[in-house]
């Protein structure tokens, strides 16, 4: 490793070398509490030197005897009773009030694990603990209230300040938000006591170094008392082996002497932090100030954490408003757009409304359009042969996201050429190769960055040896930055992405009014790319968790298989339903009757469905259909539908809120007596709509039949102008005889799929499958084997498999035809007659289309 001395004088030494200071491993604890670590069986392997000030025993005492020697019963059975809170992750646990001496002192513990230690930390109780804990709570309840009352982020995070400052009575309260670069600025801040106010301010990354940071999302609180205090040192500093004791979760843990000297130089004597997390991430911190020392007691720390976390549920809140208050605008755009633009038009045509309809939505200078080898452009935009060169930059990005910049410099010098018109930018690809594109630019924006000193300027060696020294000024360093245009804001890009999509529709809509078959199906196959691959992912993830949670429920491998089929096949009836309505709101009335006939059939009137007419959006039209198949299977297997004089009643009511109640009702049927282990079927019940919708599920197994009752959001449901039900495209019918046998083929360019069709077959009596995946092959089969039946895919990525058809046509072979695409296409229209069977298909769904193509066969024949 480099000596930091020889680094230094080469010039190399600034405060990023503050990234690699160990602060987790620092040896030593602030005055206000002492600290105990013991091994598994109770050996007291390091202790403070404090702990004959704050416990009257000694370190020698303690190191290497048994803790529960040295403390009395009592002490120990309280210490593993809260220890229970830890036996699983990582975190911390505290216990109030314990007389830990047995000598009338009052203690205040906090607990945790530090790798093959438990670390036991003591701070003395105030007199009145339980009170001071009581009326702190209750300012918080109080508190947290005001923060509530603001939609604006501005208004929040301002009142959170104020707020924090009367809890704590401390000089100066700042709301500190990290930068993509690392560096933080002060969005808000609240004084006292004549405090200097850093408003505004920016402050490099190495002002809070990457490891600190990371302790900042496992440690919501960290107090410092007093940055002129030296601390106690832990001893022995090592374990035999050499270990230092880990105080990453230490609520005693001592500072950095380089942090100590950066307060001092602020002209703080004490400080506490807490941590702001959004999704897991550090977004921000509270920083707490005061010019003396000061010591925050147990009670109120806990009150400032509970403060803390209930604004980071706050601030998500805002966000989540946030962020549908954008996509409801998206939309409306979204809906203007469309209405705007004929079936005759292409996007050059309607570039001058569509960018009157942006400039309302995202603020820009100049926009662009280059679509088809055409360019126009409007405002402040490059001109058409420097952007021809900005395309080709452009292409490198991904085709399937908006890209944006606020320096394009940054990344393609050859901006410096137009500047002046253009410093940053947003393009929306609108097709693929060669790509065309919607480009919104922003002019140079000189912003004046009042740094907390010169973020640039190396640190100097001072007193605390081979260390770091921060900068002692904190005066307001100005810095010009030049090339740079306004930040696009995360609601601008969001709205960018929507208008992608649109666009995408646009281009799909002018395709199919042209009636050109293959160039809309290369351009339909280009627009969607984007959401393909998020859909396949989620589809994969969803039937990976249909498999992992089915397996834990079933006796054997048939048992899981057709809990397993059923249960995907519920997720493809809904699917149709939707694909049908062009992924719009659907009838729950619609999903419920399908559902029904897929496992009742000609018992199709026990379950009844009365109440007010509601359409599902596409999300909880999903989410319901693999509740009511959970429900349906359940009630068919042992439920009301198990036994003949069983029913059931579905009761729907629309609220005065917009909401929507469901009301499930069983009668007749056997006993019902609830499982003392709750299955995956059970979970999806309970908590679908919960989780998926942020909606209500409540599961009661009564003596008279099941009742299960629902509530959903108004967002996912709305009144239904249609009150019957659309008929199911596939339904169970009684099963049938197939009089299979010979040799079949399957033609499908899927080899998982046409695995587990020749399967299907095979069970249905063929006594030979062959498999193709292209046409030449299938037919190549055709001449050389006699063929009794074939089931062919209807899309073969890029060929269709008309020319089988019709061969078979020809031979008189029955056809089966596959399709995951519904009923749209080309293939199915060319032979209406056929049989047709959906993917995913079972084996009953086979077993109904074969009778029928070998009826149509033989027609043919004669």
């Amino acid at each position: 490793m480099t000596d930091p001395v020889e680094l230094y004088a080469k010039g190399g030494v600034d405060l990023t070398t503050c990234d690699r200071e160990p602060i987790h491993l620092l040896g030593r604890v602030q005055d206000f509490g002492c600290l105990i670590a013991i091994s598994s069986d109770w050996i007291v392997a390091h202790a403070s030197e404090n702990c004959s000030d704050i416990l009257g025993l000694e370190p020698a005492q303690l190191l290497g005897a048994s803790f529960t020697d040295m403390f009395p019963r009592d002490t120990v059975h309280a210490l593993r009773g809260r220890m229970q809170a830890l036996t699983r992750g990582e975190g911390v646990t505290h216990l109030f009030g314990l007389d830990l001496l047995d000598d009338g002192r009052i203690f205040n513990v906090s607990i945790h694990r530090a790798n093959r230690y438990l670390v036991l930390e003591f701070e003395t109780a105030d007199p009145d603990e339980a009170g001071a804990r009581q009326d702190a709570f209750s300012m918080v309840q109080a508190l947290i209230g005001r923060v509530q009352r603001h939609r604006d982020l501005d208004k929040m995070l301002k009142e959170a300040a104020t707020c924090l400052r009367v809890l704590l009575d401390i000089d100066r309260v700042m709301v500190y938000r990290f930068e993509a670069d690392g560096s933080g600025r002060v969005l808000s801040e609240s004084l006292q006591n004549g405090a200097e106010s850093f408003l505004g301010l920016r402050y490099p990354a190495s002002d809070i170094p990457k490891q600190a940071r990371a302790l900042y999302t496992r440690n919501l609180l960290r107090l410092i008392s007093d940055a002129q205090a030296e601390g106690h040192a832990i001893v022995p500093p090592s374990s035999p082996d050499g270990e230092i004791l880990d105080l990453s979760l230490a609520q005693t843990r001592a500072v950095s002497p380089i942090h100590l000297e950066y307060l001092r130089n602020m002209g703080v004597r004490a400080s506490l932090s807490g941590s702001i997390l959004r999704r897991g991430e550090l977004w921000g911190l509270f920083a707490c100030h005061n010019m003396t020392p000061f010591h925050i007691g147990f009670a109120k720390r806990n009150a400032v954490e509970l403060f803390v976390q209930l604004f980071n549920y706050e601030l998500a809140q805002l966000e989540v408003e946030t962020e549908r208050e954008d996509e409801a605008r998206a939309r409306e755009l979204h809906d203007r757009l469309m209405a705007q633009m004929s079936s005759g038009q292409n996007l050059v045509d309607v570039f001058d409304p569509l960018a009157q309809e942006l400039q309302d939505v995202i603020a820009y200078d100049g926009i662009a359009i280059y679509s088809d080898g055409t360019y126009i452009s409007r405002g402040s935009a490059p001109t058409e042969e420097e952007f021809l060169g900005l395309v080709r930059f452009l292409n490198r990005a991904q085709s399937s996201e908006v890209f944006f910049t606020d320096h394009l410099i940054g990344g393609y010098p050859e901006a410096e050429g137009f500047l002046d018109r253009s410093a940053g930018l947003m393009a929306m690809p609108i097709s693929r190769t060669p790509r065309d594109y919607l480009v919104m630019f922003r002019r140079e924006v000189a912003q004046s960055v009042l740094w907390a000193g010169n973020p640039e300027k190396p640190a100097e060696l001072g007193p605390n040896g081979i260390r770091l020294t921060p900068r002692k000024s904190f005066a307001a360093w100005r810095e010009t930055v030049r090339g740079h245009c306004a930040p696009w804001l995360s609601a601008e890009r969001r709205a960018a992405e929507t208008l992608r999509v649109t666009l995408l529709e646009v281009v799909l809509k002018m395709s199919d009014a042209m009636n050109e078959t293959r160039k809309k199906a290369d351009e339909q196959q280009e627009l969607l790319i984007a959401e393909l691959n998020h859909r396949v992912r989620n589809i994969l993830n969803l039937i990976r968790g249909l498999i992992s949670q089915s397996r834990g429920e079933s006796r054997d491998v048939d048992a899981f298989s057709d809990v397993l089929d059923h249960r995907i096949h519920a997720l493809a009836r809904a699917h149709d339903q939707l694909t049908r309505k062009n992924w719009d709101w659907v009838p729950i009335r619609s999903l419920v009757d399908t559902e029904v006939e897929a496992f009742l059939s000609s018992e199709f009137h026990r379950v009844t469905v009365a109440g007010d007419p509601v359409d599902l959006s596409p999300p909880a039209f999903t989410t319901m259909a693999l509740v009511l198949h959970e429900l349906v299977t359940n009630s068919v297997k042992y439920g009301a539908l198990s036994v003949d004089s069983g029913t059931v009643g579905l009761d729907i009511a629309l609220s005065k809120d917009g909401g929507c109640s469901l009301h499930w009702r069983e009668i007749g049927g056997p006993v019902v007596q609830p499982s003392k282990s709750r299955g995956f079927g059970t979970t999806i019940i309970e908590r679908s709509v919960p989780f998926e919708l942020r909606g209500k599920a409540e599961m009661r197994f009564k003596v008279t039949g099941l009742e299960v009752d629902f509530w959903l959001p108004s967002s996912y449901v709305r009144a239904s102008s249609v009150e019957t039900a659309m008929p199911p495209e596939q339904t169970s019918q009684p099963q049938v005889d197939v009089a299979l046998m010979g040799e079949v083929l399957i033609l499908e360019d899927n080899m998982i799929i046409a695995l587990d069709g020749a399967d299907m077959l095979t069970e249905l009596g063929a006594e030979q499958v062959h498999t193709a995946s292209r046409v030449a092959e299938a037919l190549n089969i055709l001449k050389t084997r006699e063929i009794t039946f074939a089931m062919l895919d209807i899309n073969l990525g890029n060929e269709t498999s008309i020319a089988v058809c019709k061969a078979c046509e020809a031979a008189g072979v029955p056809f089966v035809l596959a399709t995951g695409y519904g009923g749209a296409v080309d293939t199915i229209d060319a032979f209406p007659e056929a049989a047709l069977v959906t993917k995913p298909f079972s084996l009953d769904a086979l077993r109904m289309a074969i009778p029928k193509s070998q009826d149509l066969a033989a027609r043919h024949r004669g």
